[in-house]
């Protein structure tokens, strides 16, 4: 999976420039767009055609029949059954061909939500700091079987940021928490250092610094790694399972806010460009 999402990764980088220049909303929703018309000629392309517009045509044709004998309850009855059936057909002949279709748009979701979905972590003063839990936490969980090598577990932050608090280990269900903040801008890496030697590292992108895609999570799984393609798995420890903050999220102008703005305009822009050359395509759906 981390060849797949690096892949993605550079051909994004190198897609997205001439979309950036004028600005990240309109990349977000012409890269969007594009999207729903390359789906809309796979889907052409890999379901029946023919077989949706003979449903749709057959369905049309039962709710004339309805029209034309309302008065005749068995014929009636008899065409809303058929009606019925019909739609399971048609939902059926759609759904086949979206299963194929789920694969890219992860890859495309995650990519517009890594990109334009979070804000680099604010800065702060320690100093001001009077209560836990105002600074940002870092959270660390070990694998299943590896509960126990938390108390070992080291974090080593670096100079842009800053501890407020000690590590914090639970061995019962092997977490640790490490609360910091942020005291310069840049790209840091946290560097997490087991008991066995192992070290592991966390990006976080602090300040005013500009970052292709920001990431919150570090994950293990292969499936999770759809969702988070910034940075390559926990591969090289097998005892760490995640590794997590929170970044800000950021300000999109005429769309909601952070992740859930990035993928209702991925849906709303995907399906309005699809929507416009649907028939100048001859898609059937």
């Amino acid at each position: 999976m981390n060849l797949i999402n690096r892949t993605a990764n550079a051909l994004f980088d190198l897609a997205l420039v001439p979309f950036e220049a004028v600005g990240a909303e309109f990349s977000l929703v012409m890269t969007s767009g594009i999207f729903g018309v390359l789906a809309l000629i796979a889907f052409k392309h890999i379901s029946w055609q023919k077989g949706i517009k003979g449903t749709k045509d057959r369905i049309k044709g039962h709710l004339i029949e309805i029209r034309i004998y309302q008065d005749d309850l068995v014929v009636v009855a008899a065409s809303v059954c058929k009606i019925l059936m019909r739609n399971f057909q048609y939902m059926a002949l759609n759904f086949g061909p979206f299963v194929p279709l789920a694969i890219p748009f992860v890859l495309v979701a995650a990519q517009m939500v890594t990109r334009y979905g979070f804000a680099p972590v604010q800065l702060q003063d320690p100093a001001a700091l009077t209560l836990a839990g105002q600074g940002n936490l870092l959270q660390i969980e070990m694998a299943p079987g590896h509960e126990a090598e938390v108390s070992e577990l080291e974090v080593l932050l670096p100079e842009g940021l800053r501890a407020v608090s000690p590590v914090v280990r639970t061995r019962t269900d092997g977490r640790a928490f490490q609360e910091f903040v942020a005291v310069d801008s840049g790209g840091w890496d946290v560097i997490i250092k087991l008991g066995d030697g192992t070290q592991v590292t966390k990006r976080i992108f602090t300040g005013d610094v500009e970052a292709r895609a920001l990431q919150p999570e570090r994950v293990s799984s292969f499936w999770s790694a759809w969702l988070w393609p910034a940075e390559d798995t926990l591969a090289a420890s097998p005892a760490l399972a995640h590794v997590s903050f929170t970044y800000p999220e950021r300000e999109l102008a005429y769309m909601p806010d952070g992740p859930f703005g990035v993928l209702l305009a991925l849906l709303v822009a995907s399906m309005a460009f699809g929507a416009a050359v649907m028939k100048p395509l001859g898609v059937q759906i």
